[in-house]
């Protein structure tokens, strides 16, 4: 039998919290499951530094990549039959559902933007170079893991087959939005996905939904909208990620200052020279990052330690609602006092702003086309989400951006109280 087609002897299943067990009977899926590659997830949180503030949210991108898998094969098991659906790039779905995170590295997007990198590039890069997933890629069939690079690049030419892994309705958002629910133990991302899978229907370009199943999509969009405002941007994470992008700021810094550290810091090397290979990138996951914040606790360099300490025992910063739009002469003043007061403002004064668009839809002239979701409507033909439900008109492409001022209060408030640059700081972070 030819390996694209492979079937195990015996099914194999992943308990799940989320979708109660993960089906796998395909040799092809079984193998990548047990590559280094795809095991080193194990050692990426889904959910960066949310356990500071949900200490349940320590599962990893492996439950949430298995997560998306599975969603898929359910879908794709309902396609089967229908016109539109060539079950011809059943494998691929499948592949391309089960890799699309494998690029992440530790702490994800703080991580990213420190060193400015792309995971969906690392993803490509794992997928198409000299690694054990490209190796069974292949085995498929010559050029297969470039089908399911560009898959998850987007560019694949069966847009209905890329719906399903990146689209305003996917596998992916539908996972993990169910998922971070459990782990956080929040009731906002929790939806009714038997409901969605039993409505979706395969067309040309993308996946579409009867109309019977509006409600269900509604209930979809308004949990993606709540996830985003009660976990994925609060506050009390977002300035564990401050600190977060601070420490590894300072850490290079140092390094480039030719700083000489206790121990040298070589899984960080490249990175610090913006040089990674890929095999730097693989072997840098999250617990050996946390060895290092460690080590680094006790550096003497002053503010390299306290980032630490912050970070390794959650003494986080404070902060205040900021809008830096309209309070940059605030901000200046306050750069100012903090150098001032003897406290570097470039490690210990910082805005951030969050921004959300629950749902959109493509409008001519605008230079990024987003997909909207469409309803079948009984006679076949087709109307836009937005058009047919006022809940989702109502919140459609409207973008909420939330800007908050992170400071650490501990050193204002070590300041002597006699001090009138203590004073004028308080009042400036007290309105």
């Amino acid at each position: 039998m030819a390996y694209r087609n492979e079937q195990l002897s015996e099914e194999k299943v992943f308990k799940d919290p989320v979708h109660r067990y993960v089906h796998v009977r395909d040799r092809v899926i079984w193998d990548l499951i047990g590559t280094p590659e795809f095991q080193r997830l194990r050692r990426i949180k889904q959910l960066g530094t949310s356990f500071f503030t949900f200490h349940g949210a320590e599962h990893s991108r492996f439950n949430h990549s298995l997560g998306v898998y599975e969603i898929v094969r359910r879908i794709i098991d309902n396609f089967r039959g229908n016109k539109d659906w060539n079950d011809e790039e059943r494998l691929l779905c499948l592949a391309a559902g089960l890799l699309h995170d494998l690029g992440h590295g530790p702490f994800s997007h703080s991580f990213e933007k420190v060193f400015d990198l792309d995971h969906e590039d690392y993803t490509q890069a794992i997928i198409l170079g000299d690694t054990s997933i490209n190796k069974i890629l292949e085995k498929v069939e010559p050029g297969f893991s470039q089908k399911v690079a560009d898959v998850i690049a987007k560019t694949y030419p069966n847009k209905l087959v890329v719906s399903l892994i990146s689209s305003q309705i996917d596998a992916d958002r539908m996972d993990y939005l169910q998922r971070d629910a459990y782990y956080t133990g929040v009731s906002y991302g929790h939806f009714d996905m038997e409901r969605l899978l039993r409505v979706m229907r395969p067309m040309d370009e993308q996946v579409v939904v009867k109309a019977s199943g509006m409600h269900a999509v509604e209930d979809y969009i308004m949990s993606r909208y709540q996830m985003y405002w009660q976990v994925y941007f609060h506050p009390v994470t977002r300035s564990s990620e401050v600190i977060l992008t601070k420490i590894l700021h300072r850490a290079r810094h140092l390094y480039k200052s030719n700083y000489a550290f206790h121990l040298e810091p070589i899984h960080f090397k490249s990175f610090f020279d913006d040089n990674p290979s890929l095999e730097d990138y693989l072997k840098l996951d999250e617990s050996v990052v946390n060895y290092y914040f460690q080590i680094w606790k006790d550096e003497k360099d002053p503010v390299l330690s306290d980032l630490c300490n912050r970070f390794v025992n959650r003494h986080l910063f404070k902060y205040i609602e900021f809008n830096p739009n309209q309070q940059i002469g605030e901000y200046m003043e306050l750069h100012s006092l903090f150098v001032k007061a003897g406290i570097d403002p470039d490690y210990y004064l910082e805005v951030d702003s969050s921004s959300d668009l629950p749902y959109d839809f493509y409008r001519p002239g605008e230079e990024e086309e987003r997909l909207p979701i469409y309803l079948q409507m009984k006679n076949g033909d087709l109307k836009e989400l937005s058009r047919q439900s006022e809940i989702v008109e109502a919140i459609s492409g409207k973008k909420r951006t939330d800007h908050k001022l992170y400071y650490p209060s501990d050193f204002i408030e070590a300041l002597d109280d006699t001090d009138p640059t203590k004073k004028r700081i308080l009042e400036i972070l007290r309105g």
